[in-house]
Formats: structure tokens, C-alpha cells, sequence
């Protein structure tokens, strides 16, 4: 059993460094472990517990497939080194406990009803009890605990800070009552039901699914109840380019009928081919019926049909790219899939809000920084939020001042993918993933 002094011990004399040092890198470990240690000290000063795990989820960025899973496509995808993380402590009381840093409110449920609350929608809380039913339903065991969470993946960057907190708590459900044996597949499915039932948000399920199982992973969603999913072995690190998002700074307020149009309108196209989604579908079916396609449902969703099917495609050669090691091909497809986005999915310019245009302001102003050297897409569902770019090494801090004076200080967030293991992070650096 890990107390809670054993981990504090364990921070001061260098017993988590090895794990630490494997989730963020070395030079990132003193800072690593005062957030530890900070966490450490207020659960001490809170909570009467005295066993303790200390858990980690990652956010995501999607490397390709953008806005295919939801019709049965392919994506890439990977987990990032930003991350939720938490220490817990079992308690006797009826409820869950807990308390995020930069949150003056800390987060209360009691565990003898967990059905979904009206009013609750959107919040954290919302999140955390679809999490603890979704563990009872599945008959894992539950109980009261305490929790005190710092997380650093950024709200509203398209890193996917909600599937991570989802998985953060699902992680201390599955750490500290379950002896990890949660499969990590099975503690996206709970987040993602939490998030669609609980939050009330209709998302798909690859965020939850690259937050729990981690690496750069393709996944595809033919079977929706059971999709297909392969890591794939391939260092970023050693690629010549760094990965980054760019924070343009757009609201996301009312943008929920913009994402939920692409899907809707993909599908609309698609049944008038006799089927539901546009998986399986060619791009020759779909020229050969263009001009019904326009009579029927209109150009636009014509447009995003050529894009999914072409994007679902790329993201498997893409995959397929990385396998090989072939960077510069990959690189060739991230554009393509970035001036699919933009031609043809049209998710880079909110239609209620044309005036906001930082997603191309930040598109344009990358590819002119680079003059062809790296790629430059759109990350996540669009319309505002953040770009994605893989920027040569030796530019990448010219490219950050650049943009920084643009958008603003922090703006650009260099990313390292995180691959599995140290979900619970232990004394001595054992890497604590057993389910």
C-alpha cells in the first residue's frame, strides 16, 4: 500500500523521476515534480485518507481523418504529454470529493444516485458521475474518494481536456478499487458515454479512445461497437520537425450546429446511394451522381462526401507512412488533408461568425513561414480554436516568436507524443498500468 507521506517521500528523494521523466521529458522534471509535490500538500492539508494513487490521462491531437469517424471512417491520432493528473485517497464518507487548481469550487457527488441530473449539463460534475455510473454499470466496484487534479491540457485547444479528465477519474476508480484491471478500451467507452448521456455532448469516440490507450494510434470506426485499433511505432522526436498546435484564440460558443452539420450532411448524401454513413463508398459512385447529389441535398454536403471518402483514405496511407518511416510523404498528406479541410470540408470559417478568421489567418501566416518546408492543418472539429503545424527544429523557435506576437504569448504549444504506460504513477518508477 502507497500512502500519502510515501509519495511525498518518494517526490523529495527522486523515487518518481524515472516515471516523470518518461511522461514529460527531463528537462520538464523539476517542474513536474513541484506540481506533484503541490498536489501532494493540498490533499495532506484536505483529506483524511492515507492510501493514495497518483494517476495521469493525456490529451490527444488528431494527426489525420479529420472529421471521419463519424461515419464509419478511419483517423490518426495521438496522445499527447499534456495531461490530467490527480491523487486520491479512498474515504468513508458517501461521496467524491474533488479539487482542481484553478478552481475555486471543488466538485461534490454523492454516490447513491447517479442518474443523469437535469441542470447538470456542461459541467464537470456532470462528467465525473457519468464516470462513476458508467463504472457500477458495468459491475466495477466504486466507492467514496477524495481527489485533488492539476491539468495542463489546455480548454478549448482541440487537445480533448474533457475525454482526459473522463479518463482521470476513471483511472482512479480503476487504480484504487479495481486493482487496475479496467481495460483501457473500456474506460473510453465509460468517458464516452459520460460526455454524450451526462454532459450532453454528442461526441464520437476517438478522443476516449486515445486519451485511454495512448501512443500514435490508427483507429477505424466500421464497427462503431468495436473499432479497429493499431499502434503504430514512430518517434516524432526523431523526425527533424516539431510537432505543435497554434491557439488562435476563436470561441467555441454556439458552434455545436456547425460540427453537428458535416456529419448530418454526409450522411444525407449517402442516402441517396441506400446507405446510412458514406463508409464504403467510392469517389467515381459519387462524381457519377453529382448532379442528383446537388438536386437533392445541395453542393455542400457534395463537397464534404468527396472530402470524407479522399480523407479516409489519406489517413490510412498516412498510417501507412509512419509505418515506413517515410516523413516527408506523410508531411505531403498532412497538407493535402489540411486543403481538403478548408476546399471541401469547410470547418476553417464559422458561417455565424465570418468576421472571427484566426484558423486561416493562422494557416496562411504558417504556410508563408515555411515556404513548403513542414505541413500545416486544421486541428480537431474547426471553426475556431487551433491549427496543427510540423515545423522544421532549427525554425521552430523563430516560428513560436512569430506566431506568439500574433496570437499572443503561449499561443504555441510544442507537443510530444506520450506513449502507453504510467497511468498510475508509482514509487520507484514500476509503471503502474495493469489493466
Amino acid at each position: 500500500m502507497v500512502t500519502l507521506a510515501g509519495y511525498i517521500d518518494s517526490a523529495a528523494s527522486g523515487g518518481l523521476d524515472a516515471s516523470l521523466i518518461t511522461l514529460y521529458g527531463r528537462q520538464a522534471l523539476p517542474a513536474q515534480v513541484q506540481r506533484c509535490m503541490n498536489l501532494f500538500r493540498r490533499m495532506e492539508s484536505w483529506s483524511v485518507g492515507t492510501r493514495a494513487v497518483l494517476v495521469s490521462a493525456p490529451g490527444r491531437t488528431e494527426l489525420g481523418g479529420n472529421h471521419t469517424d463519424h461515419n464509419n471512417g478511419v483517423v490518426l491520432a495521438a496522445a499527447v504529454h499534456l495531461d490530467c493528473l490527480a491523487v486520491a485517497s479512498p474515504t468513508d464518507g458517501n461521496g467524491i470529493r474533488i479539487r482542481s487548481e484553478g478552481f475555486a469550487e471543488s466538485i461534490e457527488i454523492e454516490l447513491d444516485d447517479l442518474s443523469p441530473r437535469k441542470g447538470e449539463e456542461g459541467t464537470s460534475a456532470a462528467l465525473v458521475r457519468g464516470v462513476a455510473h458508467g463504472f457500477r454499470e458495468a459491475g466495477h466496484g466504486i466507492a467514496p474518494f477524495d481527489a485533488c487534479l492539476a491539468g495542463d491540457v489546455p480548454m478549448g485547444s482541440g487537445l480533448s481536456s474533457s475525454a482526459a479528465f473522463e479518463v482521470c477519474i476513471g483511472q482512479i476508480f480503476n487504480q484504487l478499487f479495481n486493482d487496475g484491471r479496467v481495460l483501457p478500451i473500456e474506460l473510453a467507452r465509460i468517458g464516452r458515454m459520460a460526455e454524450n448521456v451526462y454532459f450532453g455532448k454528442p461526441c464520437g469516440f476517438m478522443d476516449q479512445i486515445t486519451c485511454a490507450m495512448q501512443g500514435v494510434l490508427s483507429i477505424d470506426f466500421q464497427d462503431q461497437s468495436e473499432p479497429l485499433v493499431q499502434e503504430i511505432e514512430f518517434d516524432f522526436a526523431d523526425s527533424g520537425y516539431q510537432l505543435a498546435v497554434v491557439d488562435t484564440g476563436g470561441s467555441h460558443a454556439d458552434l455545436t450546429p456547425e460540427y453537428a452539420a458535416i456529419p448530418d450532411e454526409m450522411k444525407r448524401a449517402s442516402r441517396l446511394f441506400g446507405q446510412e454513413m458514406a463508409r464504403g463508398l467510392t469517389l467515381q459512385q459519387v462524381l457519377d451522381k453529382a448532379s442528383e447529389i446537388r438536386r437533392e441535398v445541395g453542393d455542400r454536403p457534395l463537397l464534404r462526401l468527396i472530402h470524407f471518402i479522399e480523407e479516409n483514405e489519406r489517413a490510412i496511407h498516412q498510417a501507412a507512412a509512419l509505418r515506413s518511416g517515410d516523413m516527408e510523404q506523410y508531411l505531403d498528406m498532412v497538407n493535402a488533408s489540411g486543403e481538403s479541410s478548408w476546399r471541401l470540408l469547410q470547418n476553417c470559417i464559422s458561417t455565424t461568425n465570418f468576421m472571427e478568421q484566426g484558423i486561416p489567418l493562422a494557416l496562411t501566416l504558417t504556410e508563408r513561414f515555411l515556404q513548403g518546408k513542414g505541413a500545416w492543418r486544421i486541428q480537431g472539429g474547426g471553426f475556431a480554436g487551433t491549427i496543427q503545424a510540423y515545423v522544421p527544429n532549427d525554425r521552430f523557435e523563430a516560428y513560436q516568436t512569430f506566431m506568439d506576437g500574433l496570437f499572443g504569448p503561449g499561443s504555441v504549444l510544442p507537443l510530444q507524443v506520450r506513449k502507453p504506460g504510467n497511468d498510475c504513477i508509482c514509487p520507484g518508477g514500476t509503471d503502474g498500468r495493469r489493466g
